[in-house]
Parts: C-alpha cells; sequence; structure tokens
C-alpha cells in the first residue's frame, strides 16, 4: 500500500478510466478523483463516475457546478482560470470545493470561492512550467505560511520527490503521472509519519 500515513490524502486528475488505472488505485489510500479535460466526453464521464460510487472514491468536477450535479459529484475543483464568485452553487452544503492557485492573489481569490481545499501549485518541475515557475520547498512553505485553508501541494510529484511534502504542511498531494510510475515499481513504499510542522 502506498502512504502508511493515514494523514496524507491524494487527488488524481483523471480523463478516462482504462485497466491501468484500475489496478493500480488500490495502491493509493484516500484517493479522490478530479475529472478535468480540455473537452467533455460524456462517456468517460459517466464511467468514471459509476466506477467511484461503485468503489466509494471520492468524485470532482472540474470547473463544472452543473455538471457536477448531473453526475451526483461529491464536489468540484475550480481551477485558477476560474474567476466566478457567487455561483449559486457555492452556497450548496452538498459540494465539497477545492481550488489551485499559484500564488497570494489566487489565494485569496479561492477562499472568497469558498474552497475548503486549495492546491498550491507547481512545487517541484515539470513540463508544464517554466523553470523560474518552480516554487520547491522553500518558497512554497512562505506562500502558505499564513494560510488558514487546507493545503495540497501540486506539481511534479514523483516517487523520487514524494517523502519531501512531509517538509511541508500539506495534508494532501495532487497528481496525475504518479500512478503510471508507481505502477511500474515492484515494491511498496511508505512515508515516514514525522513532518516538519
Amino acid at each position: 500500500m502506498l502512504f502508511t500515513n493515514a494523514e496524507i490524502k491524494f487527488y488524481f486528475f483523471i480523463d478516462t478510466l482504462d485497466e491501468f488505472i484500475i489496478k493500480n488505485i488500490k495502491n493509493f489510500k484516500k484517493l479522490s478523483f478530479i475529472y478535468k479535460s480540455n473537452s467533455i466526453n460524456k462517456t468517460n464521464i459517466t464511467i468514471i463516475s459509476k466506477f467511484c460510487k461503485k468503489n466509494r472514491i471520492p468524485f470532482f468536477v472540474s470547473d463544472h457546478f452543473k455538471l457536477a450535479t448531473t453526475y451526483k459529484a461529491d464536489g468540484v475543483f475550480l481551477s485558477s482560470s476560474y474567476k466566478k464568485i457567487g455561483n449559486v452553487f457555492l452556497k450548496k452544503k452538498i459540494f465539497k470545493i477545492i481550488g489551485l492557485a499559484h500564488n497570494q492573489y489566487e489565494y485569496y481569490q479561492k477562499k472568497n470561492q469558498l474552497c475548503e481545499l486549495i492546491m498550491l501549485s507547481p512545487l517541484f518541475y515539470n513540463k508544464k512550467y517554466y523553470k523560474n515557475k518552480i516554487l520547491n520547498i522553500c518558497k512554497f512553505n512562505l506562500i502558505s505560511m499564513n494560510w488558514k485553508k487546507k493545503i495540497c501541494a501540486l506539481g511534479g510529484i514523483n516517487l523520487k520527490n514524494l517523502k519531501k511534502l512531509n517538509m511541508t504542511k500539506s495534508s494532501s498531494a495532487g497528481f496525475v503521472s504518479l500512478m503510471k510510475e508507481y505502477g511500474q515499481k515492484k515494491s511498496p513504499l511508505t512515508i515516514s509519519s514525522k513532518r516538519a510542522f
């Protein structure tokens, strides 16, 4: 089982479900799925939502409150590009709202959107961002030092740097490629529950 630390939660960004993912989700405790796609595929989202309900996996939809309602999702994920504040759905207690921020300004925006957990990105290097955009541990901690919301680390998280999450205040981690990377590993990976904060 990946991560024996009971505090850590995982958020997996997904746009389609395949046999590889089904086989390897058992390696992650407290896993949630976030459906995020450039174009909505009703077949894919239907398959994913049914799979999540059957396996009791929390299911979130990115930036679409009405779509989340249609597929009875557990909540919504608000990307940094989602700017609306005051959406009627934000007041519904049945929704859990999580969001993405890259800086202090976006943090306050997500706070005003009633996000209960905020992902701060990018923690580590990944091809999506220029090197000067990467936060790394020190800047990540400085930015989130006074945040009153739960924090999720996102960006470039892999097997080599996974244990470094203990050096942050993160209670969870978001990922895309970690599932594939761990699926190719034969021995389980654990993380110490000792944290720097």
